[in-house]
């Protein structure tokens, strides 16, 4: 149905709460590249109106750190832009400061916690290898 496929991986030792945040700030960033993965509102049959949401399916994957920057590197590679969350950005309140904070590290030292990415569905599935599902 879809030529495209959507994955967000994050790391696998984190809390709970911290992989959460980390998938909703990655969807957030995802969506805000591409307007056209919303779909419209939906309503139900007592007539409440409810926000959209995204209209195709995001797979959420787990990895260990070695995994995640071996993720990282290939979606550099194959030049499949990706929203990125580093494990700094837990100590910062607010978006200014997250990316002063994202902006000290380059790829050979971030550590990743959770990177989302969408690209053809062959492309995806290449980047993302080792990664597990998230149980």
């Amino acid at each position: 149905m879809f030529d495209t496929k959507i994955a967000i991986v994050v790391r696998d030792d984190l809390a709970t709460w911290q992989k959460l945040n980390v998938s909703s700030f990655l969807t957030s960033g995802l969506v805000a590249q591409f307007p056209g993965l919303i779909g419209d509102p939906y309503i139900d049959r007592a007539g409440y109106h409810y926000h959209p949401l995204p209209i195709q399916p995001l797979i959420v994957l787990t990895a260990d750190q070695a995994t995640l920057s071996t993720i990282h590197r290939r979606s550099l590679e194959r030049e499949v832009k990706s929203c990125l969350y580093i494990e700094e950005m837990f100590s910062t309140g607010y978006d200014q400061a997250n990316r002063a904070m994202f902006a000290r590290f380059a790829p050979d030292d971030a550590r990743v916690v959770g990177i989302a990415l969408r690209a053809e569905k062959k492309i995806i599935d290449k980047i993302t290898k080792g990664a597990r599902m998230h149980p």
